[in-house]
This record gives structure tokens, C-alpha cells and sequence, in this order.
């Protein structure tokens, strides 16, 4: 395939934006539309492509935007619409292209719909939502559990039902299975791609449609007491169910219409179910996002195997997707620490495939400790005691060292990282030592060569320490190889002959050595080696 026909989503590096911890202009502790506005330029100088932006619909955050009451308006603590329409086209300006959140499998309680739903039996919302009768003693449907833990069927004492609701009590499923629901949606998506948004991530694809018989949920045997409760059942019949696939078809024909636009789908599903989400003939889901570097143990012979199953699996011309953290996960360096975090910036953006960065992975954002008294989140609010908040890992963007971290002049939302004097945009940016400096390094050589973009991808090597692959493009070709570990390691397969320039490293001085023979790098070390013959390896 020519590298033109390659499109935008292939190519870029995707950067999510939690909205209300990026930047703070109006003084009320929250990030706001004019806060991301401001800080565009600092993303191009990054070398971002592709923005996310996670939810600023109108919304009674009871899970902090995703339960939405208006799908076509703008929350005043994020701004206007007229603020959104800035935000669009100053995005477009500077190059770059913006994905919005779309949270269809739910809305608020307080969303319009779900209130004449809500009314009387036989509004014509009814059945709009999944409401069911009780059975004989009262008691809910079925067994199924909520994502934020206890029942999730919530009984109507008004029209005598249950409804149900995959997150919170106030997020109420809609049913799917209605067409009327199917159109109400597009035309939300219709309202967007007119506003010039480049596409949409979907958020929890997998849970959009339910067993229409409302069959009970096998328990799981593995389930642990420090496990979420959700986790005490298998979630076969509430979740992944075949009908799923003719709604994200529908979707993408919308998207399509629009011309070159994406779709990039939620979807926490072991490989053999996650590729199905690309769908026939690849008229799914553009991206089905790949979370193996979020949930894996971080462990070389384990890593280098998911991605050889993932590479695999693909449908043909189907295009991969690496992402290292989110807004519902731990931060990448507080899970496998500051060192080895670099060591995963380098394998997230020279695999094949589209990378996702979320916000303060570039400065070495952690985890921060949130009091008990400051918990927001209801998935830590609802099961207190295993340390389950998903606060500690969407605290505010440290921008300098200045009061607030220059994120805001009052009291943020959420506190920042003690150390953020330390570990800040503005300290990193002057530092070539850096993890600011080492991703936008990384960036731009990923720009600048065809084959870290979109080249071939062939695993070499890997052990209980290393992983090593090549990417390849016409006549350039590259060797990765990454100590996943605190030991030093070699790396010296047999029959193998190497013969380069190490082009980027998680420590700067090996850049500009010549490679001949046998590696050696030292522990949390990864190298970028730019070979000169490409016949070798």
C-alpha cells in the first residue's frame, strides 16, 4: 500500500484531554474550553495531532459528565457552544483534529428523555429505556450487577417497574433495540460532525445492547474480595451481545457520510471479541481500543506475546491501537514506576499502530492520594475500603510552579501532586534530560519516518527481560529493543546480525552510538536503532 492511502487516524498520535483538569481561565478550580484553547500551542509543540476531549456536555456530574442531560449543548462550567466552535476551529488551524466523547448506552435521569420515560407506562418514551416487571416476590429481573457496584435494577415505585442501569442509579441504559432510540442518537452524531468534529470515541461500546431474554449471569470463579463487586459475575448476557455489531455499522455509516472521520470504540474484551468490533469487511468500528498495555502484567514474555496474538488476530487491513492510560485506570508511572514509564512511552509510539497519550503521560504524571473526605468518584464513593477511585489519576495539569501548579488561581477540583514544583510543563520543557523532552523526541522522529508511522512489524526477540522488534518501510528500516526490567541485559540472538545507529534512548547518552554485534543496555533502558542495511534482522 502507497503511504498516501494510508489516512490521518493511522498516522497521528492521539492525546486525550480530561476537560475539567487541563487549565482552569475562570477561576472556579474546574478546566474549562478557553483553558484547552490556550494551551493548543503547547500541544502542536508537542507534535499532537488528534485531541480527545472527554465529556463537556450538560451534565448533573454524577459521574463527572457521563451522565448527560442535553447530547447537544455545552456545560456552562466548560464554557459556551460559541466556546466549543472556537475550540474546533483553532484545533483545525493549528493542523490538528478533534475526537469528542459519545456516551450512548446512557443518560442522566435528568435528561428529558428518561423523565417522560419515566412519567407513566404508556408515554411514548417508554420504552425508550429497559424497563421490566418485577418477578413474583418483588423482587429485580435478573442478577446483574452495576459497574459501581450493588444491583443494577432500580425500582419505580410510580409505574411499578424496574429500570436498568449498567453505572449509576442516575444513568439509566437505553434500550437500543429501539429504532426510534438508534435515530434519536444519529442525529445527535449528525449535530457534532456539523459542528466539524473529526469523529467520536464511544464510550462503554460493548454494553450497548442487552440478551433479550434477560438471562441471569454465571458467577465468576475467579473473583477475589479486592476485586470489584461487578466482578463476582460474568457479564455474558448483560454485555458483548452479537445485535451490538449492527448498531456500530450504523454509526459507522453515519460517519462515513461525512467522509474521512473515525470511530474509535470502548471495549474492555479479551482479542478474540475485541477484533470483532472492527466488523465485516472492516465496516466497524475504525479503532476498537486496544487496552493489553493497561490491564497486562508489566512483564516482557507476556507483553511480547500480546502483541504477537494481537498482531494475529487483526482482520485483514485491520488497523491496531496502543494506549498506556485513561481516565478510568492508574497512571502508567505509578504502575510500573518512573523509569520503566519510559520505557512504555518508547513501545506505545513505535509499535504499529495508532497511539492514544493521555494528558500528563508526557511529564511523568502518578497517581495522587486523595483524603477520604475529597473522594468524588462513585466507583470509590460506592465501594469504600477497596481503594477503588478513579480521582487519584484525573488530578489537574501542573503547568509551572507557581500557586495551583498554574493550572488555576483558586483551589482546584482535586489537588495536585505534591511533588508538582518538581514535575511540571514548564520545568520539563527546558530540560533536554526529561520525559517531556524524550516523548516529543519520540514524536517527532515518528513523524519524520514512514516506518515507526506506518510500517511492517516483525517481532525479533524477547525473554523474561526484553522485547525487540524491527519496523520496516520501503528501504528504512528500524530495531526496538526494550528492558522491561531493573537488571542490565543483552541482547545478542544468535543467527542475528545488527549493524545501525541508536537514533533515540530512554537515556540520552547512547544517541549517536554505532550498533555492531551484541547489545547491552542497562536496567529500565530502551533503544531506537535505525538500521543501515535493511536486509539485516
Amino acid at each position: 500500500m502507497a503511504q498516501e492511502k494510508f489516512l490521518w487516524w493511522q498516522q497521528d498520535v492521539i492525546y486525550q484531554i480530561y476537560p475539567r483538569s487541563f487549565q482552569d481561565t475562570n477561576g472556579d478550580g474546574i478546566g474549562d474550553l478557553k483553558g484547552i484553547i490556550q494551551k493548543l500551542d503547547y500541544l502542536s509543540w508537542l507534535g499532537i495531532d488528534v485531541i480527545w476531549l472527554s465529556p463537556v456536555y450538560p451534565s448533573p456530574m454524577k459521574d463527572f459528565g457521563y451522565d448527560i442531560s442535553n447530547y447537544t449543548d455545552v456545560h456552562p462550567v466548560f464554557g459556551s457552544m460559541e466556546d466549543f466552535e472556537l475550540l474546533v476551529a483553532r484545533i483545525h488551524a493549528l493542523g490538528m483534529k478533534l475526537i469528542l466523547d459519545l456516551v450512548p448506552n446512557h443518560t442522566s435521569d435528568e435528561h428529558p428523555w428518561f423523565i417522560e420515560s419515566r412519567s407513566s407506562r404508556d408515554n411514548a418514551k417508554r420504552n425508550w429505556y429497559i424497563w421490566v416487571d418485577p418477578r413474583e416476590d418483588g423482587s429485580a429481573p435478573n442478577n446483574w450487577l452495576s459497574v459501581f457496584g450493588g444491583d443494577a435494577w432500580q425500582w419505580d415505585e410510580h409505574t411499578r417497574q424496574y429500570y436498568y442501569h449498567a453505572f449509576l442509579k442516575e444513568q439509566p441504559d437505553l434500550n437500543w433495540r429501539n429504532p426510534q432510540v438508534q435515530q434519536a442518537m444519529l442525529n445527535v452524531m449528525r449535530f457534532w460532525l456539523d459542528k466539524g468534529v473529526d469523529g467520536f470515541r464511544v464510550d462503554v461500546m460493548w454494553h450497548m445492547i442487552k440478551d433479550s431474554q434477560l438471562r441471569d449471569n454465571p458467577p465468576n470463579p475467579d473473583y477475589t474480595e479486592l476485586q470489584p463487586d461487578y466482578n463476582k459475575l460474568l457479564p455474558v448476557y448483560s454485555t458483548d451481545q452479537p445485535e451490538v455489531h449492527d448498531i456500530v455499522r450504523l454509526m459507522r455509516n453515519l460517519v462515513d457520510s461525512y467522509g474521512k472521520k473515525v470511530i474509535i470504540g470502548e471495549i474492555y474484551l479479551p482479542i478474540e471479541k475485541l477484533v470483532v468490533y472492527y466488523g465485516v469487511n472492516n465496516l466497524g468500528a475504525h479503532l476498537p481500543f486496544n487496552f493489553q498495555l493497561l490491564t497486562l502484567p508489566w512483564q516482557a514474555t507476556q507483553i511480547a506475546t500480546a502483541i504477537d496474538l494481537y498482531e494475529g488476530a487483526l482482520p485483514v487491513n485491520g488497523w491496531p491501537n496502543w494506549v498506556l492510560g485513561n481516565h478510568d485506570q492508574q497512571r502508567i508511572a505509578s504502575r510500573v514506576g518512573m523509569h520503566q514509564a519510559r520505557v512504555a512511552a518508547m513501545l506505545l509510539l513505535t509499535l504499529r499502530g495508532t497511539p492514544t497519550i493521555y494528558y500528563g503521560e508526557e511529564i511523568s504524571m502518578m497517581d495522587v492520594p486523595i483524603e477520604k473526605e475529597q473522594i468524588q468518584d462513585p466507583q470509590g464513593l460506592n465501594m469504600p475500603g477497596k481503594n477503588l477511585s478513579r480521582d487519584p489519576a484525573r488530578t489537574p495539569m501542573p503547568w509551572d510552579a507557581s500557586d495551583f501548579g498554574g493550572f488555576s488561581n483558586a483551589t482546584p477540583w482535586l489537588p495536585l501532586g505534591r511533588n508538582y514544583k518538581r514535575v511540571n510543563v514548564q520545568v520539563q520543557q527546558n530540560d533536554p534530560y526529561s520525559m517531556l523532552s524524550f516523548y516529543r523526541k519520540l514524536i517527532q522522529i515518528r513523524k519524520k519516518e514512514p516506518a515507526l508511522r506506518i510500517g511492517n512489524y516483525r517481532p525479533v526477540h524477547s525473554d523474561h527481560q526484553l522485547i525487540s522488534y524491527t519496523r520496516e518501510w520501503e528501504e528504512e528500516k528500524f530495531l526496538v529493543v526494550l528492558n522491561l526490567t531493573h537488571a542490565v541485559s543483552y541482547f545478542d540472538p544468535p543467527h542475528v546480525q545488527i549493524n545501525g545507529t541508536i537514533v533515540a534512548s530512554t537515556h540520552n547518552e547512547l544517541e549517536g552510538m554505532y550498533v555492531n554485534g551484541a547489545i547491552y543496555l542497562g536496567g529500565d533502558e530502551g533503544i531506537l536503532v535505525k538500521l543501515n542495511d535493511i536486509s539485516s534482522l
